[in-house]
């Protein structure tokens, strides 16, 4: 046994833990089984390793397998995350439009209580003589009626068209038919109530007469 091959197993004689007593069992063997081949002949023709250069390769050959393994942990982990990270995407976005949906029913629901008040402005307007049209009270209730009827239109809220269109069952509600020599059959002839929007949302359809 040469002097390298003797301070290898030295260096291996006293492990400190359970896993290093068994890597130092298994090199004692690979060291015990490289030295009998040492000892046998190579065929003719052949290069014969030495026993360092044996014992170098059997650790590079655990070194690759081990390192295949990280990486195949490595792999599995990022595939993990990147899925995780698009759960929480979608969750993020199906949050925020759960939030959206909220909001506008939120919004909806007030304007429905807004809009007996600006009927009631329109009833009163509609109640006044002509002669009183520059009456201050009245001038002022105007003012207040076009004050408030500016910011639902900030807010988005739109009066929709009926007179002169045709029936739409998703913006109309028809609540009875008439005769008409200006309007065809299906169009509406009479608003009873105003309907509004709110973007896209219908907050109330508008009441009306139909041309029969």
């Amino acid at each position: 046994m040469s002097d390298q091959e003797k301070e290898v197993l030295k260096e291996e004689a006293a492990p400190e833990t359970v896993e290093e007593t068994a890597e130092a069992v298994e090199e004692t063997e690979e060291v015990a089984e490289n030295l009998a081949e040492d000892q046998e002949e190579a065929p003719e023709g052949e290069d014969k390793l030495s026993w360092a250069e044996k014992r170098a390769a059997k650790k590079q050959a655990k070194a690759d397998k081990k390192e295949d393994a990280y990486k195949e942990q490595i792999a599995t982990l990022e595939d993990r995350c990147k899925r995780q990270l698009a759960e929480f995407e979608n969750f993020r976005n199906r949050s925020e439009k759960e939030k959206q949906a909220m909001f506008e029913i939120g919004a909806k629901s007030v304007i429905e209580k807004i809009l007996p008040v600006v009927d009631n402005f329109e009833r009163g307007f509609a109640a006044v003589e002509k002669e009183a049209e520059n009456d201050a009270f009245v001038s002022g209730m105007n003012m207040v009626y076009r004050q408030l009827m500016g910011e639902l239109d900030k807010l988005g809220v739109k009066p929709i068209d009926a007179v002169g269109k045709e029936f739409d069952p998703n913006l109309h509600n028809a609540v009875m038919q008439c005769e008409s020599e200006e309007y065809e059959s299906g169009i509406v002839a009479q608003e009873l109530q105003k309907g509004y929007t709110y973007h896209d949302l219908v907050v109330r359809h508008s009441m009306v007469s139909v041309v029969s």
